[in-house]
């Protein structure tokens, strides 16, 4: 079972030590961690750990909870494979992909950042999205101006983006976990603006759209 931990521990050194060790005891294996966060004496990691099933995620929150000045914001699924560079596998797939290069993202985003699905829309109406996506899925009305994260009353996690040149929005959720992070925000923001550069991008999604219309 892999699990992503996020949790925010005094910025001093000995402090992830005292992690590391509870989490060991646990019986979880460190595969990778992201420091999103630094600064005031703190520091927010992201941490993903392999842990036997045996294992369950509140006894492993739990057990966090216990060390002195960490604050657990969330224990949740993740498939994103650690140690690697997904988002750069992913380009260029996509760039490879033809017709199919929008949907091989949408595809790719929950995997990249431990979300649930992604859709994208046009003037209220799903376009095209990943397979857990709820079959009744509303946009939300307003397009921002740029990427966003916010959350919805119901406690669903969202990133909304716009895809100016393709008369799209993006919708990246997460149900489990946290907020997503400024870091994640910009990360995403970073793969939309390669994405959007590549030259077959805009004809590409052109083509799918019109076979979508037919």
């Amino acid at each position: 079972m892999l699990l992503r931990v996020r949790l925010a521990l005094p910025d001093r050194p000995g402090a992830l030590a005292q992690v590391t060790k509870v989490l060991g005891a646990a019986g979880a294996d460190i595969t990778q961690l992201t420091v999103l966060d630094r600064g005031a004496g703190q520091a927010v990691d992201d941490i993903t750990v392999f842990c036997p099933d045996s294992t369950s995620r509140q006894a492993l929150r739990k057990s966090l909870e216990g060390v002195e000045g960490v604050t657990i914001e969330g224990v949740w699924p993740t498939r994103e494979a650690p140690g690697t560079y997904p988002e750069l596998e992913i380009l260029k797939y996509i760039t490879t992909a033809g017709d199919r290069a929008l949907t091989t993202l949408i595809d790719s985003l929950p995997v990249l950042f431990s979300a649930d699905w992604a859709a994208t829309t046009a003037e209220g109406r799903v376009v095209y999205a990943s397979w857990r996506a709820p079959q009744d899925l509303v946009p939300p009305a307003e397009v921002p101006a740029r990427p966003m994260a916010l959350t919805q009353d119901s406690g669903l996690h969202l990133i909304h983006a716009p895809l100016p040149p393709l008369a799209l929005s993006l919708l990246l959720a997460r149900s489990e976990g946290p907020a997503f992070h400024r870091i994640e925000v910009h990360r995403l923001t970073r793969i939309l603006e390669i994405f959007l550069s590549l030259p077959a991008t805009e004809r590409s999604v052109a083509r799918q759209l019109r076979k979508e219309a037919h």
